[in-house]
Formats: structure tokens, sequence, C-alpha cells
């Protein structure tokens, strides 16, 4: 890998991280695409970079992250059933699922179904509600809909959101608690893989993470706010065409 990859691959990671089409399966395909070759390495970059996305989001929303201890708790509390799963399953993600561009591109057509059918046939819900109003029985809910996104290419944005519209969130409320509850999921996954890998690291992989994180975070910062204005007037049913496009030229092509 060398510096332009490592800006792409930043590229990527900042403006898909927050939308319901699957980052690490983004991140897959663009190393395929830009010739990298598999590594202990390149999958510990394509987890860690996903930390500046999560700098952009506590900068984001500093403000209501330390003025709420509900809110806190609750974020909290929905990220217990992934860091549970997370932990037993660790092997098994790194060693298979990332390295597996089929996993991707059914994960990426079946997900893009089903946000199709449910932006189609859930009942919407009131607008008004702030995120500090979901219950620690939906926070926790929806910590089992991220489960979901340890297969690459479903989409941890896109399981909660999905299962939140289906629980009857608004959409707002869902998209922001998307949002904080990326925290603890990625900053605790990242600090996990480089625990297990970091050390490894020579110092122009330290550098090639460092540029890679530092791109991701200044463009998830705009993804964010483009995001949050998007859903104020659409669907996101744009996104499951878009993932069943994608999916089916990852299984026709790579």
């Amino acid at each position: 890998m060398d510096i332009i990859s490592s800006i792409i691959l930043g590229l990527v990671e900042g403006l898909t991280e927050f939308l319901p089409i699957s980052s690490t399966g983004h991140l897959m395909i663009t190393s395929k695409l830009l010739g990298l070759e598999p590594s202990s390495f390149l999958t510990s970059f394509e987890i860690g970079i996903q930390s500046g996305a999560i700098v952009a989001i506590i900068i984001y929303y500093f403000k209501k992250i330390f003025s709420s201890k509900t809110l806190f708790w609750k974020v909290a509390f929905g990220f217990l059933p992934t860091g549970v799963l997370g932990l037993a399953l660790y092997k098994v993600v790194k060693t298979y699922l990332l390295e597996s561009l089929v996993v991707v591109g059914w994960a990426l057509i079946v997900g893009g179904i089903i946000i199709i059918l449910v932006e189609k046939f859930h009942k919407p819900a009131e607008e008004t509600k702030e995120v500090e109003e979901i219950s620690y029985k939906q926070s926790f809910l929806l910590g089992l809909y991220q489960v979901l996104a340890m297969i690459p290419g479903v989409s941890r944005s896109g399981a909660t959101i999905m299962g939140g519209l289906l629980s009857g969130i608004s959409r707002r409320q869902i998209v922001e608690f998307s949002f904080l509850l990326a925290i603890p999921t990625i900053l605790g996954a990242t600090a996990f893989d480089l625990l297990k890998t970091g050390v490894s690291f020579s110092q122009s992989e330290v550098w090639l993470f460092l540029i890679g994180t530092a791109v991701s975070g200044i463009t998830a910062w705009f993804a964010i706010k483009l995001l949050l204005k998007f859903i104020s007037n659409h669907s996101f049913e744009i996104f499951g065409w878009y993932r069943i496009v994608v999916g089916s030229l990852i299984l026709l092509f790579l």
C-alpha cells in the first residue's frame, strides 16, 4: 500500500461509514480495484480507519453526548450485544468473512431488497421526537440489529436504521442514534484489533494508517451533514437500489 491508496481508502470510508451501503464492503471492493494484496495489515487498516469517522461524530455531537447522562447510558446499553458477540466472533469474522467478496456481494443485494421493502411498507413514526427519547428496550434491540453488520456488506448503519424504522422509531431519531452507537462499536473494534496486531506495524504502515484515518475523519464530517439534510426530504430507497446494482456487479466481475 502507498500514500495514494491510503488516501483513497480514507475517502471511501468517510463517505460510506454512515450510509446504509456498508463501508467495510466498499473498502474491500476498493482494495481489490487498487490491486492491494490481502494481508493482516490491510484488514487492520480497513477496521482502524473507521475511528476517523468516529472522531467526526464525537466532535459533531460533543454537546449532546456529554450533556445527557441518560443518552450516554442508552448508547452503552445498545452496545452490549455487539460488544459481547464481537469479542466471541472476532477471529471468525477477520479470518474468513473479511476476505470474501462473494459474501459482500450477496449481503449488498439482500440488504438492498430489505431496505426497499421496509421503506415501502413500514409505518412512518412522528418526526418531532428527539434521539434522547429512545427507550432502553429500543436501544438494546437496535444493538441486536447492529450485530448483523459483522457480516461484511450488511452495513452497520443500514441494519440499525432499518431495524429502527421497523420498531416505530422516527427517521431522524434512528439516524442520530446510529451515529452515536457507532462510537463505542467502532472504537472498541479498532482498539481490540490494534491490541492484537498493532505491535506488528512498521513505521511506514503507522504513517499510512494515520493518513487514512485523518482523511476518513474529514470526509465523514461533511458526509454527516449531507445525510442529515438528505433524510429530511428523502427515503433510503435509493440506497437499496444502489446496493443491488453494486452487489450484482461484484458477483459478475469481482
